[in-house]
């Protein structure tokens, strides 16, 4: 059973663009530019968490992509990246993404700043909708995959999508490398 299979025995799929309230606002007004099917799925929040929705669906962490917000600085010159990286990887940001936004210390977005500026809610964020400033860094892994769980931008709902459709992002960047596995 593949995965959209699974999650549509546990959840009723509902294609994105018809489903505003099962997304963060920023997240619902951004759905068009993505090329490819997007389907929206209400949750509890308490399995909002990575971790404890594979738990809850019996997927494995290949199918998941996590969005881990990161900031440097450069010249005075803020930077900031959404890395999109499957839940069985962990962002490469001391030196991987530290080279690709030319900072000399990288580090993870306070979690107030990345909730207010992104307007999405803490568990939640995902890469569709986030501020046009921000550059959205993409693993090799997570852009060849069939089917992504990914942030809707609120802990009560995630959105199903390929990493083709993520890639197609305007401001997407596709990297490999940009994430270790998990040992």
């Amino acid at each position: 059973m593949n995965t959209k299979e699974r999650i549509s025995a546990q959840f009723d799929l509902i294609p994105a663009a018809t489903a505003p309230d099962l997304m963060a606002e920023p997240t619902a007004e951004a759905i068009p530019s993505i090329t490819g099917g997007v389907v929206a799925f209400a949750i509890d929040p308490q399995i909002a968490d990575t971790s404890a929705l594979l738990d809850a669906t019996g997927l494995g962490p290949e199918t998941s992509a996590n969005c881990v917000l990161v900031a440097g600085s450069r010249a005075g010159e803020e930077r900031i990246a959404a890395c999109m990286v499957l839940a069985n990887t962990r962002a490469d940001v001391n030196k991987r993404v530290k080279k690709l936004l030319d900072v000399r210390k990288a580090s993870f977005l306070p979690m107030d700043r990345a909730v207010g500026e992104s307007g999405m809610e803490y568990g939640g964020i995902g890469p569709i909708g986030l501020p046009a400033n921000y550059r959205i860094l993409i693993d090799s892994r997570v852009a060849e995959a069939k089917e992504l769980i990914i942030g809707s931008g609120i802990r009560g709902s995630k959105l199903m999508l390929s990493g083709a459709a993520l890639a197609s992002l305007p401001t997407a960047e596709v990297v490999e490398g940009l994430a270790n596995e998990i040992e």
